[in-house]
């Protein structure tokens, strides 16, 4: 005769959800609705979130794995009488640093970051993170007036978009903006004087390469011409503008 073990009740912080999953046996596959069950959440934010951090793409019928996703221990399936595509999980995915700390993120709220005309951040948040000395038409706090010409031109042009997003990689790096729509960073670089900053340069565009994430590289010859540039550099990844 077997008694029934009631389920522990998990907050999402990420220090909860990692000594929770240092429990776990690491030889299940998670569906995304069982990882919303086991972090508490609404099991209609996971398959997003995944997405938005590179993990996976949506398809017409269901969901694929991104070759990030892939090495996050995604397994692709296919159910053969809807012809639906899904994906299971490595269950190690619950201790994986990375998809915790986002994962919190979205949990507390953290997607004001995003903005656009129709979705501006509140005051208070932008507030309390201001990155520079230029404020852009969304509340963003940039640090020179080139990033501030790049992110008025996204929001002008109702493009959703962060500021200072870190990677979803195991390297501290952070992009100066990210397109969701398109899983989309775009880099400015603008001190190629300085060899401090052109080591930096470098060593963020190694990391891009390794990842073979979808990056745009601007200069100042570009954001003189935004208008001119911008656009066919986001049709190339999928990005029309309405």
């Amino acid at each position: 005769m077997s008694e029934d073990i009631p389920k522990p009740v998990i907050r999402t912080t990420s220090k909860t959800i990692l000594a929770t999953a240092s429990t776990t046996a690491v030889s299940s596959l998670l569906s995304a609705t069982k990882i919303a069950e086991r972090l508490g959440l609404s099991r209609n934010k996971v398959n997003p979130l995944l997405a938005e951090l590179g993990l996976i793409d949506k398809v017409p019928n269901g969901w694929k794995p991104t070759r990030l996703g892939l090495s996050f221990g995604a397994v692709q399936k296919h159910d053969e009488k809807t012809d639906q595509h899904y994906i299971l999980w490595s269950d190690t995915i619950l201790s994986n640093q990375i998809f915790v700390e986002a994962l919190c993120k979205v949990d507390d709220g953290a997607g004001e970051e995003q903005s656009s005309p129709q979705n501006p951040k509140k005051v208070d948040f932008r507030e309390k993170f201001k990155a520079g000395d230029y404020r852009t038409k969304d509340g963003h706090w940039v640090r020179s007036k080139a990033e501030l010409s790049v992110d008025d031109w996204l929001y002008t042009e109702n493009i959703v978009h962060a500021y200072e997003r870190k990677l979803p990689v195991e390297e501290e790096v952070y992009c100066d903006f990210y397109i969701p729509s398109g899983k989309v960073y775009v880099e400015y670089w603008g001190y190629e004087q300085d060899p401090e900053y052109s080591a930096r340069k470098q060593e963020k565009q190694r990391i891009y390469r390794k990842y073979d994430f979808n990056l745009i590289e601007l200069y100042d010859e570009h954001i003189k011409s935004l208008d001119d540039c911008l656009p066919q550099m986001l049709r190339s990844f999928g990005i029309v503008l309405g």
